[in-house]
């Protein structure tokens, strides 16, 4: 597996602001429902190949998770897929929570 980037929740929150990267959260569909950060799209076994064929390639991906753990690989296959610029949220959403608003 290619070394995977591991960014913490304030840059994650910089891109938000900046708009420059996607989130992905890949929780299942019931937390996620329950409460995720603002604009990260749902990518579960389902929707996988429907959602990425629609993301932008070279643009930055943000891979969240409950708490920073299954993000990595994720990430990992993400990349293997074709995507340039991939990163692993260090603690998921766990820590984003603690920190920043989340949405449902």
């Amino acid at each position: 597996m290619p070394n995977i980037s591991q960014i913490d929740i304030h840059k994650v929150n910089e891109f938000l602001t900046e708009g420059s990267a996607t989130i992905v959260d890949i929780r299942d569909p019931a937390s996620y429902a329950m409460g995720h950060i603002p604009s990260a799209l749902s990518l579960n076994e389902q929707n996988v190949e429907q959602v990425t064929d629609q993301l932008d390639k070279q643009k930055t991906l943000v891979v969240c998770c409950y708490h920073g753990i299954s993000s990595q690989g994720a990430a990992g296959y993400l990349m293997s897929k074709g995507f340039k610029d991939v990163h692993s949220m260090i603690g998921g959403y766990e820590a984003w929570q603690m920190n920043y608003p989340s949405e449902q």
